[in-house]
């Protein structure tokens, strides 16, 4: 029996998909795809009592060189049971969720190939239903499932279709019906901004916007959204598909990619841009100065957006914001704060949790960039993010201010840093928990520190003018540290007090202290 447990990454499955960086096997190819695809079949038939046969699913893909090959792998899995399958060539993670919800769709599930900001040699897959996208423990199922399938242990029966498939290049392959997903789900973003902006067939006349794409799957955003609408994309860059992703990482958390767009904002005067992830569930921004709005600013700006209509709502966000970001929620926007943890699907889970308590919560939201409404389903959407920025830059502009003005009284740290330190032993997991007990311990015995209160990930120490957050990685043996100070070059200073705390811990590499 194959063990498909390590391709699980929480919520996601992801792996090596093909050769091309040393020392990295595939172990995510079309043999394994078809039986991770009949492992969703089976979990989709037991969730919704159907029979395969009475099933539709939908797969898009990001442009990764391997997508292409891990559909024919998935269509192995669904093609000998008769599912009825549509091929929405390339797509964004956000738009297969809305295959579900579309009436001309209706989609029963449906599998996105990515690998998100991952090298061209990985590769992966989302899945969603209705009720949106998959949990961890679903995933930990769908394995499993694949895992008996693999071993001849089918929960399917026999295959109605074998003979389903037609010759292709000499091969036997099973194939989806192909299908425009992304046209609607634009024409969808389109009317959100028209009935937003309240400005005419045109609201973006007059209006350069620089959407970065990093040659992942969000160029459409530029071409098919904003240009229809009236907006100057001609700024735009690194809007054409290309799998090498030979320019930038197509990441809103990368410098590289921050830089490159706020480069091209400011050579090209444009009023402000856009950066999206590869399969366009994360974006960020940059105003018209070049100024990043990302990390926290990101989530001041989405916010921003719903403050407003929303009064004293709560906002869920990952583990790492500011200070100055909840300053800002509170004090400026009068909103409720709470610092969740990392992991796009925690803050998501959590904000429905509240509303299930009868706690308004309209926004989850990570530094990273995964934004999900409660107007929107709860989606990571990053498009869906953006279009709301737009609509609020064109109402803005309209009063002859820009975008920047949304977050001006937002203060940002002086000094920011994040450290990952590895976990040399076998028993990462334990040995981790036992580094943080005694951080806690530590912390706690000193006069000048005291403990963040409520906290749910690690151990968040504030120091007199910073405050530090010492976690495990939520797949890795890491143990992330970010420390933010009030002080230029504060940081040290913090790190300096953590490196006496962690000397002592042999199973630690505390070389990346130096």
């Amino acid at each position: 029996m194959k063990n498909y447990k390590k391709l699980q990454n929480g919520s996601d499955i992801r792996g090596i998909a093909i050769t091309g960086v040393p020392g990295e096997l595939p172990n995510l190819r079309p043999e394994e795809a078809a039986d991770i695809a009949e492992g969703f079949l089976i979990w989709l038939c037991k969730k919704l009592g159907k029979d395969p046969q009475d099933l539709t699913l939908a797969i898009g893909r990001d442009p990764r060189v391997s997508g292409k090959l891990l559909l024919d792998g998935l269509m192995d899995g669904f093609g000998p049971y008769g599912v009825k399958v549509y091929d929405c060539g390339l797509a964004s993670t956000p738009a297969m969720f809305m295959a579900t919800r579309f009436p001309e769709f209706r989609c029963d599930g449906t599998v996105m190939i990515t690998a998100s900001h991952l090298p061209y040699n990985r590769n992966g897959f989302k899945f969603f239903t209705a009720e949106g996208g998959l949990d961890k423990k679903d995933i930990s199922q769908i394995l499993a499932y694949a895992e008996e399938e693999s071993a001849g242990m089918t929960h399917l029966g026999e295959p109605g279709n074998k003979d389903g498939s037609v010759l292709r290049l000499g091969k036997r392959v099973f194939e989806a019906e192909k299908a425009d997903l992304m046209t609607p789900y634009c024409d969808h973003l389109k009317q959100l901004i028209l009935d937003g902006a309240g400005a005419g067939e045109k609201p973006l006349a007059g209006m350069k916007i620089v959407v970065d794409a990093g040659n992942g799957g969000g160029g459409f955003f530029a071409k098919e959204v904003l240009k229809p609408l009236g907006a100057d994309i001609s700024a735009s860059q690194y809007l054409e598909p290309d799998g090498m992703f030979s320019n930038h990482a197509p990441n809103p958390e990368d410098k590289d990619a921050m830089n490159a767009i706020s480069m091209q904002v400011l050579s090209k005067g444009a009023d402000f841009g856009i950066i999206f992830d590869t399969d366009v569930d994360r974006s960020a921004a940059v105003d018209g100065r070049g100024r990043e709005i990302a990390r926290n600013g990101i989530v001041a700006m989405a916010a921003a957006l719903i403050a407003e209509d929303h009064p004293g709502t709560t906002v869920v966000t990952d583990s790492i914001t500011s200070r100055q970001l909840t300053e800002f929620l509170e004090g400026d926007l009068k909103l409720k704060h709470l610092r969740f943890k990392r992991g796009y699907k925690n803050v998501i889970n959590k904000a429905k949790e509240l509303n299930e308590q009868g706690i308004d919560c309209q926004l989850a939201i990570e530094t990273s960039g995964h934004a999900a409404l409660k107007e929107n389903f709860f989606l990571d959407d990053g498009a869906y993010l953006a279009t709301k920025i737009v609509i609020k830059a064109a109402r803005l502009k309209a009063e002859g201010k820009t975008l920047d003005s949304v977050i001006e009284k937002l203060r940002e740290p002086a000094d920011e840093k994040e450290i990952r330190i590895p976990v040399t032993c076998e028993d990462f997991g334990a040995y981790g928990e036992k580094v943080l007990e005694d951080l806690k311990i530590f912390a706690e015995g000193a006069e000048d520190l005291s403990m963040e209160e409520p906290n749910y990930e690690g151990v968040r120490i504030n120091f007199p003018k910073g405050w530090c957050l010492l976690r495990k990685s939520l797949h890795d043996p890491i143990l992330p540290m970010n420390m933010a100070s009030d002080e230029a070059g504060g940081c040290s200073e913090i790190k300096e007090r953590m490196a006496e705390f962690l000397k002592d811990y042999e199973g630690l590499d505390l070389s990346v202290m130096k």
